[in-house]
């Protein structure tokens, strides 16, 4: 996968990524410290924050900000339209819920988006002591070693993972259409995984652990990220229809060749969402 068109010239990718990483790095023994937070900030929709959440977002924001001049846009206090010009996104605490039950599947999310699309990304996992990073052009590390290239695959070697659901939501994907492509993707795959972190599903898809990930949500603060790690990683990103991932997308489909063709198949022969409203 090749830098975005239109990237600034002094712009230094590589750099910026070591910034980023150090950066994560100073924030790891708060995240760490902070496991089993409880919910501070009620969002709605059965979504919650917790002061961990806060914290972290605004003493990461600020650090980036002041050490890149490039602006930021987090999950908490939103910031610059991550669609336009060039912006850090960042997610302080993804797998919220996990890491408030202090179950160890939470992480530090962040990437750079040039026009919507990915620069960079890395996936810090504490609590796994795991940290992936990479410029969208590769090599991806984890914890500073190279990793291999992801192959072709078949979706009936692999473990899929699938973002959360709920048989009753009406959202842009309703729950009866999800249950409809999990239960078609169960048929041709070997496990079905529900981790409840967007990070964590598209950092081991990039690593190679897993074969692809299917995720509903669309916020960039969780998908840039693992974006650009499995684009470094040579496996293939898009929406939930085919077309290219962007920060303007509505859902994300990430995974090695040859397992993000089955996987665009079955979503495909489900047939149209609003169908099942």
């Amino acid at each position: 996968m090749s830098l975005p068109a239109g990237l600034p010239s002094d712009l230094d990718p590589p750099r910026l990524l070591a910034v980023a990483a150090d950066l994560l790095d100073a924030a790891e023994p708060r995240f760490v410290e902070g496991i089993g937070a409880p919910s501070a900030v009620d969002k709605g929709g059965n979504d919650f924050a917790t002061e961990i959440d806060l914290e972290l977002e605004r003493m990461l924001s600020q650090r980036l900000s002041d050490a890149t001049g490039i602006g930021v846009h987090g999950e908490e206090f939103g910031g610059p339209d991550p669609t336009t010009g060039t912006v850090w996104v960042v997610d302080p605490v993804d797998g919220t819920y996990n890491y408030s039950a202090g179950l160890p599947l939470a992480g530090m999310l962040l990437a750079l988006l040039h026009d919507g699309q990915p620069v960079l990304g890395l996936t810090w996992l504490p609590l796994l002591d795991r940290r992936y990073a990479a410029v969208v052009d590769g090599p991806v590390t984890c914890n500073g070693e190279t990793l291999p290239r992801l192959r072709h695959t078949a979706l009936n070697d692999t473990v899929i993972a699938v973002g959360a659901f709920n048989l009753d939501s009406r959202g842009r994907f309703p729950g009866r259409w999800r249950v409809d492509v999990l239960g078609e993707a169960s048929r041709r795959v070997s496990r079905l995984r529900l981790l409840g972190s967007t990070g964590i599903d598209m950092a081991l898809t990039a690593a190679g652990n897993l074969g692809g990930a299917v995720c509903f949500g669309h916020h960039p603060w969780d998908n840039a990220p693992g974006a650009a790690l499995v684009q470094a990683a040579g496996g293939v990103v898009t929406d939930l229809t085919g077309a290219p991932w962007t920060a303007s997308s509505t859902s994300m489909l990430a995974a090695s060749p040859g397992v993000h063709s089955e996987l665009l198949e079955i979503i495909a022969g489900v047939g149209d969402p609003e169908d099942f409203r």
